[in-house]
Order: C-alpha cells, then sequence, then structure tokens
C-alpha cells in the first residue's frame, strides 16, 4: 500500500469517529424537542461506539451544571492527534 491510500485511509477513520461524536451530540439534545429510543440500532450503535472514546475525558472533566464538556474536549484532542498522525504517514 502507498502513503496515499494510508494517508486516505486514516483520514477516513478519524472523519468517521469525527462525525460520529457530532452524531451523539446532537442525539444528547434530540430529547428536549422529540422523543428517542435509547434501542434504536443506530443510536446504539453511535453511543456503543463513542462511549470508550469519551470515558476516559468524562473522568477528566465532570459535568459542570448539567453540561458534558467532554465531547467537545474528544473533538479537540482527536483533532490535535489527526494532524500529529498525518503529518507522520
Amino acid at each position: 500500500m502507498n502513503t496515499d491510500m494510508i494517508r486516505l485511509i486514516v483520514d477516513g477513520i478519524f472523519t468517521a469517529i469525527w462525525w460520529l461524536v457530532i452524531a451523539r451530540l446532537i442525539l444528547s439534545f434530540l430529547p428536549l424537542f422529540m422523543r428517542i429510543d435509547p434501542y434504536n440500532p443506530v443510536v446504539r450503535f453511535i453511543n456503543e461506539t463513542t462511549e470508550p472514546l469519551m470515558a476516559p475525558f468524562r473522568r477528566l472533566v465532570p459535568p459542570v451544571g448539567g453540561i458534558d464538556f467532554s465531547p467537545m474536549i474528544m473533538l479537540f484532542v482527536l483533532q490535535l492527534f489527526q494532524n500529529w498522525i498525518m503529518k507522520l504517514i
């Protein structure tokens, strides 16, 4: 595999993780406006995929006033890590 293909795959993985976290953020606000079924396969997939990544950030920065800042911090760190990895490739 050449480096362009590796860069494309790595970038795609980071982009997928980014959008899954964004989807989880949106899902966290939707119950304010409508009922969300936590047993829906899509909702479960998003939660089960992102939770292992978000848990360490949640331990570092607990919710403040009921607002969870861990997804925003995770997205920031994810972007930094992606830039670092892409420079290494």
